[in-house]
This record gives structure tokens, C-alpha cells and sequence, in this order.
């Protein structure tokens, strides 16, 4: 058995990477588990065709050291898939992270030892590594589904998924491409691959709604304010729902807006582009009234770019309101359409029933292809956690214990698995936000969780099961507010056979979450239960640390979400 460590990491993403650090300020003995050969997570796996973040460049980027701000120029608004890795090996670099990460290792177990506090983890190599806390770092998107099709098997062409494309990169050139599925990863590489391949047939199950990047270069003046005050930017950033500067109108309610100025006001958001069309009003998110506004004006966007009336209609969204599933960022994807050499498919009125060897077979029709690409999405918040065999202090697995439904504390910390962190875990904003400001937080506070231990002479923390329970309900009503639930969403884990059907992410926004945080911090861990061996240092079972809403939500927003918070509860039996 290898020497015991104090923190182990697994995955060396822009969080583990990150933790890393953190644990290397207070002189932790600390190890990171990769199972790719390089650092950047989801940019080292995610390498598809036209693959970039949907955050702006200057803010999807860490902020905890001025001097690496000042030092990483980015080149576009919106950062390619290449210079994302570029920036994740350069912070590696920058701060000698590598040798303490140990790359195509994989974690396959993880018991907890209750006469050592702490853990012991097993890689994949046999090894048995024992360490007292265990960061999970494994990232929301970092499992695909791996969704397979009858005679799949049989297909004698080239099957590539967007999930695990080819570091080499492929050459399309005259191919007949066929690419299943229509969500952000084939939304991105769909205009790429059109511009090469001899015809791409796009099979699409469920629409999806897209807005316009408008990428490019960032302008040297834009980035010369930025270096101005990035202190100031961030903060003002992360004290937002999203966690970036996005306009948001808390004070103004759609359906009390004259037509023509909510139009103005779409048509002005839509022009600056990514996800400002998503906070033009406060009521859009909760109301459906208002939310159908916003609807109707995509719908009227798609059928000005797309030439053909009958393809505008399928690629219109008509089951989920809109940014109820995660919208897209993309360059060009409904003008892609307008080409000769691109077909859409619409898999509800002619499902797939299955590969053949040159293609697939629809109900009505055949299509022989020399490469399908499998764009089906990730098993998300859970999937990468619940594979591996978690085992906390009753013998139970963290599966088991999420059977129903993910239940954390905070998205933090799940009962029963003393010393176990999650870096946004279900329950956090995480997916709802701007990743690198969660991801800053987390870690944050997770560093200071440890720090707070290790000051006071104890040996573990463990969420309190009514903490737990508390937090989960808090959750489930905070997205009862919104229409969030109301779409078929991988938020929902609808995308994955058999799991369970849960809002896993917290809908209260970034500034929130980081204020309730804040609270339990301050009331001495709230929640939490610490200990040394049978010695208990400070134990509160209870969560209260809720802040009132804010003072400038308007009452017509207010009456709203509490009518929904009140519905959910009597639906549930909780009055």
C-alpha cells in the first residue's frame, strides 16, 4: 500500500488543477488521479470540429493570480478548443503542477476506513492508495452516454463520437457524413464539417435553441479596459445568478413591457450575441407567458436564416421553454441548412431503427454513409461520481445512496461519506453558471473546510443527513420556481435511460449560493458534523442559513415564485 496521503484529487481539470494548488499552500501532501495523458478536462477530451466555450474568453478564465491574468492573451471572444488546452497546460506549467499528477490512471474504488479516518482509493493499476480526503474533481460533462444503436455492430464505415474525437483530427473531404443528435457538441461541429464533407445528413432528435456568437477577435482596446481593474470585473461577475456580466434586468417584467420595446430590447441582446438574450427580463424564466415572448422571437430568428420553411419548422423547439435546456453558442449552424450538400432528418416522424453496414435505416428511408458521428450528449453531475465504487461509512455506494436522486449538501458534501468533497456537484450551480467562477468557489472553500480542520485538531467532516435532506428540498423548490423542470433536460437526467428524474443543479444563482455558503461558514460549519476518532468537536445537524429574497424582486415576480414553490410542496405532501 502506497504512503498515506492528506488530499486525493481525482481528475486534473481546470479543478483538480486548482485544488491542487490550494492544498499545496497549506503543505498538504496531495496527489491527482488523470486518467487522460494531459491536464484540461473537459478541453482534453472535448476535441470535435468547432468545439469553443460558450463564456466569454476574458471571464471563462481563473482569477486568483493578477500576474497570470496580465500574462494570457486570449485571441477570440469565444476560445477554441485548442487554446483552451493551450491555457490549461500553460497554468500546469506556470505553477509546476504536473509532477504531482499522475496522467492514464484511473480511480476505481474508493472505502472508507473508519479506524483511519480517512480513505483508501484503488487505480486501476492495483494500487491502493490510502488518503484521508478524497476531492472529486471528475467534472458535470465528463461522461458521454455512450448510446448505442441496434446493429451498430454490423456498420462497416467509421463511427466517431464527439465526446472522444481523435486527437489527429479528421479529414471529411468529400465523405458522406451522417451526425446524430442536434445539442451543443453537433451544434458546434455541424457548420464545420458541412464546409468539407460531400453531404452531411444531420438526424436530429429534439430541437434545441442557438444563438449567434458573433466571435472574433477581442479588440486590444477591450482587452486594455479589462487589464484595467479584472478585480473589479470578476467581482461584479460573480455576483451575478450566472456568475457572468450579462445584463441582467431584475426589475423588469415582460409581460408589463410594451411590445415594441421587449422587441428593441431582443433584437439589441441578439445583436451582441452568446447568452444576453437569456436575462432580458426577470419574468422570462419563471413565467410562461413571458417566457413564450422570448420563444416567439427565436422562432422568428431560425426562419429568417433558414431559407427552406419546412427545415426552419423542424429546427424550431416546440417541447421545453426556452432556456430550459442548456441554449447554444453557435457560428452559422442555422444558415449550415441553407446548403446543397446538408440533409435534416427528423427522427420523430421517421425514427432510426437501426445501422446496416453501409449506413442506417429509418422507417422510410436508407442512407449509406462513409462515417457517422455520434453527437448523444454525457451522462451529467452524477455520471462520473457514481462510477466508481464510492463505499461510505455503512458500506453503502454512493449509487445507492443517489438512487432516487442525487441528495448533497451544498453540492458539496453527501451524509455518510465523511471527508469526500465534490467540485460542483449536484446541488451546486455548476452547469447553470459560469464554470470557472463555481469552480473557484468550490475549491475555495473546500481549501478552507481542510484548513479550518486541520486548525482545529480534527480528522474528519461529515455532512449531517438532516442537512442533507434540508439542502435537497431547498433545491428541488428553488427549481419548482422556475420552468426549468418542464424540459425533457440532461439537468433532469432525462437523457439517460433509467436514471432518475431530478433537477440537479441549484437554481438560486451563483451570488446566492456563495452568500448561503458564506452563512454556514460563518455560523461554524453549519451542518456539519466534526470529529476526532469517537470524539465529536462540533456537530450541527441543522440548516438555516437561507437569505431572504432580495429586496428588489418585484412583487409580481415574487407572487409567482412562491405560487410555484407552493404548488411543488402540496404536489410532494410537504403541507
Amino acid at each position: 500500500m502506497a504512503d498515506r496521503l492528506d488530499v486525493l484529487i481525482v481528475g486534473a481539470g481546470f479543478s483538480g488543477m486548482y485544488m491542487l494548488l490550494k492544498c499545496r499552500e497549506q503543505g498538504l501532501k496531495t496527489r491527482v488521479i488523470e486518467a487522460g495523458s494531459g491536464v484540461g478536462g473537459t478541453w482534453y477530451w472535448n476535441r470535435y470540429p468547432g468545439a469553443r466555450v460558450d463564456i466569454q474568453s476574458l471571464e471563462y478564465s481563473f482569477g486568483f493570480d493578477e500576474k497570470l491574468e496580465q500574462e494570457w492573451r486570449w485571441s477570440e471572444r469565444y476560445a477554441p478548443q485548442p487554446e483552451l488546452l493551450a491555457y490549461a497546460n500553460h497554468v500546469a506549467e506556470r505553477f509546476d503542477l504536473k509532477p504531482d499528477i499522475s496522467f492514464n490512471t484511473r480511480v476505481t474504488a474508493a472505502h472508507w476506513d473508519a479506524k483511519a479516518d480517512g480513505w483508501n482509493v484503488t487505480l486501476d493499476s492495483g494500487e491502493v492508495v490510502p488518503a484521508r480526503f478524497v476531492v472529486m474533481a471528475t467534472g458535470c460533462l465528463s461522461v458521454p452516454t455512450d448510446v448505442t444503436f441496434p446493429g451498430i455492430e454490423d456498420y462497416q464505415g467509421t463511427i466517431y463520437r464527439t465526446s472522444r474525437w481523435p486527437h489527429e483530427g479528421v479529414d471529411f473531404s468529400g465523405q458522406r457524413v451522417g451526425i446524430i443528435g442536434t445539442g451543443s457538441s453537433a451544434i458546434q461541429s455541424i457548420p464545420i464539417i458541412a464546409e468539407t464533407a460531400a453531404h452531411l445528413t444531420v438526424f436530429q432528435r429534439t430541437p434545441n435553441y442557438s444563438m449567434p456568437a458573433h466571435n472574433g477577435p477581442i479588440p486590444d482596446e477591450d482587452f486594455q479596459e479589462w487589464l484595467k481593474d479584472p478585480r473589479a470585473y470578476r467581482a461584479r461577475s460573480r455576483a451575478t445568478v450566472g456568475g457572468f456580466w450579462n445584463e441582467a434586468r431584475e426589475d423588469v417584467i415582460a409581460i408589463h413591457t410594451p411590445p415594441e420595446e421587449i422587441k428593441a430590447e431582443l433584437e439589441r441582446r441578439w445583436a451582441w450575441g452568446g447568452f444576453r438574450l437569456l436575462s432580458g427580463f426577470a419574468d422570462q424564466g419563471i413565467d410562461a407567458e413571458a417566457n413564450k415572448i422570448i420563444a416567439d422571437f427565436v422562432a422568428a430568428k431560425i426562419r429568417e436564416q433558414v431559407k427552406d420553411p419546412k427545415v426552419a419548422e423542424l429546427l424550431t423547439p416546440k417541447d421545453h421553454p426556452f432556456g430550459t435546456k442548456r441554449p447554444c453558442v453557435d457560428t452559422g449552424y442555422y444558415a449550415t441548412y441553407n446548403r446543397d450538400n446538408v440533409s435534416l432528418i427528423d427522427l420523430r416522424a421517421d425514427p432510426l431503427q437501426h445501422f446496416t453496414a453501409t449506413g442506417i435505416k429509418t422507417k422510410h428511408n436508407s442512407f449509406d454513409f462513409d462515417a457517422v458521428v455520434l453527437a448523444t450528449g454525457f451522462d451529467a453531475m452524477t455520471g462520473a461520481i457514481e462510477r466508481i465504487d464510492i463505499r461510505g461509512v455503512d458500506g453503502e455506494t454512493i449509487k445507492e445512496h443517489w438512487a432516487a436522486g442525487p441528495e448533497t449538501y451544498l453540492g458539496l458534501m453527501v451524509a455518510g461519506f465523511p471527508n469526500l468533497f465534490l467540485i460542483t456537484g449536484p446541488g451546486s450551480p455548476s452547469v447553470l453558471t459560469n464554470m470557472i467562477h463555481s469552480i473557484e468557489q468550490h475549491v475555495e472553500y473546500v481549501a478552507s473546510i481542510i484548513g479550518s480542520l486541520n486548525a482545529a485538531q480534527a480528522a474528519r467532516i461529515e455532512a449531517s443527513r438532516e442537512a442533507e435532506q434540508a439542502w435537497t428540498d431547498h433545491c428541488d423548490q428553488t427549481a419548482a420556481m422556475t420552468l426549468l423542470p418542464q424540459a425533457n433536460s440532461w439537468y433532469m437526467g432525462a437523457n439517460v435511460p433509467g436514471k432518475p428524474r431530478r433537477f440537479m443543479a441549484y437554481a438560486g444563482g451563483l451570488h446566492t449560493y456563495t452568500d448561503i455558503c458564506n452563512a454556514v461558514r460563518d455560523k461554524g460549519w453549519q451542518g456539519f458534523v466534526i470529529a476526532r476518532g469517537d470524539q465529536v468537536l462540533s456537530e450541527s445537524r441543522v440548516f438555516d442559513s437561507l437569505p431572504p429574497p432580495p429586496e428588489n424582486m418585484a412583487p409580481h415576480l415574487m407572487e409567482m415564485a412562491m405560487g410555484r414553490v407552493m404548488n411543488w410542496m402540496q404536489e410532494h405532501g410537504r403541507v
